[in-house]
């Protein structure tokens, strides 16, 4: 029997206060020493046995507690410390750019005997018997004087920053710009995640609904209205442990595989982490990276490494400075990005397959992003099979899988979505093939695929209001055709998610480009399961 960590309290003030905090999109400081609040975060992200973690911690309740545990398999207390003294700190209007720059507030060493894995870390706070419950986690990595473990899953940090709205803004909405109203290209590390990146109650809903929109309703987004209701990010369905990494860690360990633990932030600062590894594992939501961190994969398959990615929407470049604290991504403005004007312009943060960065996505995992997106999120292919189509049911990667040409893998489970990286393709003999237009190479398999869209379905209803839309569709008419006519926006309509296998360099690579993937995981989807089974198997052997 799978047991939870702890759960959030749930006092009704609680949720009325967290209620109040969205009535703005983001959640962050209350800023009103009145209201029972607590909040930390740590100056790093990944730790090992014998380093010291330091907590920078704000609350307005006299007296506060911590608990440390290991969100395995089984939810594991390690550390409970008592009775701490509380400090209520300013919080800066731009903490989600600069940081919140609160002090220490308490710090433990991390044991030798800690296993590789993600750890929560819970604050409470209680006062006149209201009660309040955050939840910070860090990374603990394998002991380096160790030997490697076969696997390392590499968690999708530069996406968790992106969408991280604590404080007000990320790199989506914010309350950052000349009138307060605009996403901020800059944000920092050194401040909470917002609720539910951490830790998120058993039911919460996925970006994808159980069930395809039915014919005539108006458009939901149950993910969106539930986090409205409990106060939560509406941003946690999109990234963040406990969405994605936290699942495949609880069906790795079950499963009896051996991983280690990084971040892609690790990547980026050490060109060799890498380096021992049998096998890269990416899950998830990876829609951030910067130049360093697909050096560092490029690297390592290029020297014999293996990459498992069963993650989607591989799509901007991003900046890492003051030693990893802060990321840096202008996206849609990137024109205004200081890089574009340097004598390195490939640097500048925007889309990885335009100008000036001219570095497709399909160079480091055979898939491109714009070349996909949506599937399954509202209206967009919204009745879509919810799965791949099976092209290349022979290939290794399908066996025991009991799957044939045709079979749609993963309906059932709802795999396929919310963000999927596809590839221009052209049909022979009834098998798709790369086009190799976009950067892909010819030696890339596509093993099975499906239908995905940048324009979302307006079924006129009444009171309806359209999350997606048409405005990404725009960016990429505009980005890759020079404007936005209706021919242009026609053609940007159209993508596709791939199952692609591809041996690159001495290396080997194997790419399920869906963020859902996880969710035939958790949903015990045998067939997924096969497949991940054969990936890990056949990658993890030296």
């Amino acid at each position: 029997m799978q047991t939870e960590g702890p759960g959030p309290a749930t006092t009704p003030r609680t949720r009325a206060r967290a209620r109040h905090i969205l009535d703005h999109y983001y959640i962050g400081p209350a800023r009103n020493p009145a209201v029972l609040e607590i909040w930390g975060y740590t100056p790093r992200m990944t730790y090992a046995p014998g380093d010291e973690v330091v907590l920078h911690v704000s609350t307005t309740a006299e007296r506060w507690s911590f608990e440390v545990g290991r969100d395995g398999l089984r939810y594991e207390p390690l550390i409970q410390v008592h009775d701490i003294q509380g400090v209520h700190h300013a919080t800066p209007s731009d903490c989600s750019v600069s940081g919140c720059g609160w002090p220490e507030g308490a710090r433990f060493t991390v044991p030798e005997d800690w296993r590789p894995g993600g750890y929560l870390i819970t604050l409470r706070a209680e006062h006149n018997g209201d009660q309040i419950e955050e939840h910070h986690l860090i990374l603990i990595r394998r002991a380096p004087h160790l030997p490697p473990a076969p696997y390392v899953l590499v968690c999708a940090t530069g996406t968790w920053l992106a969408y991280n709205c604590w404080g007000g803004s990320n790199h989506y909405e914010g309350i950052t710009g000349p009138d307060g109203n605009e996403f901020s290209p800059v944000v920092s590390t050194q401040r909470p995640w917002s609720r539910g990146f951490c830790k998120l109650p058993p039911g919460a809903p996925r970006a994808l609904p159980d069930q395809p929109p039915k014919h005539g309703e108006m458009t939901r987004y149950p993910y969106m209205e539930w986090a409205y209701a409990y106060g939560y990010s509406k941003k946690y369905a999109s990234a963040g442990w406990a969405s994605y990494e936290r699942h495949f860690a609880r069906w790795a360990e079950e499963a009896g595989y051996d991983l280690d633990f990084a971040t892609l932030h690790d990547l980026d600062a050490d060109p060799n982490r890498l380096t021992g590894h049998a096998c890269a594992i990416f899950v998830g939501h990876d829609e951030y990276w910067s130049a360093p961190m697909r050096d560092t994969v490029d690297a390592y398959v290029d020297a014999g490494g293996r990459v498992a990615r069963f993650a989607g929407n591989f799509l901007w470049q991003t900046r890492l400075t003051d030693d990893g604290q802060t990321q840096t991504c202008y996206k849609y403005v990137s024109e205004r990005d200081p890089m574009a004007a340097s004598a390195t312009p490939h640097l500048t943060t925007a889309a990885w397959e335009l100008a000036p960065v001219n570095r497709p996505g399909a160079l480091t995992f055979g898939v491109n992003a714009l070349r996909g997106v949506y599937a399954g999120l509202g209206r967009c292919a919204g009745n879509g099979p919810g799965g791949f189509t099976v092209y290349r049911p022979g290939h290794w990667a399908f066996d025991g899988a009991g799957l044939g040409y045709g079979d749609v893998l993963g309906a059932s489970s709802r795999i396929f979505g919310y963000e999927v990286d596809g590839l221009n393709y052209h049909m022979k003999d009834g098998l798709p093939n790369p086009a190799c237009s976009d950067g892909a190479a010819p030696e890339i398999t596509i093993l099975a695929m499906g239908l995905a869209t940048n324009i979302e379905t307006d079924t006129k209803a009444w009171g309806e209001t359209l999350y997606i839309g048409s405005a990404d569709a725009a960016f990429k008419a505009q980005s890759l055709y020079g404007e936005v006519t209706s021919q242009t926006l026609d053609a940007c309509t159209r993508g596709n998610g791939m199952i692609i296998h591809w041996r690159k360099g001495r290396g080997e690579i194997f790419t399920a480009a869906t963020c859902e993937w996880v969710a035939g995981l958790m949903r015990g989807d045998a067939q997924v399961i096969a497949i991940t089974r054969n990936v890990l198997d056949r990658f993890g052997t030296a």
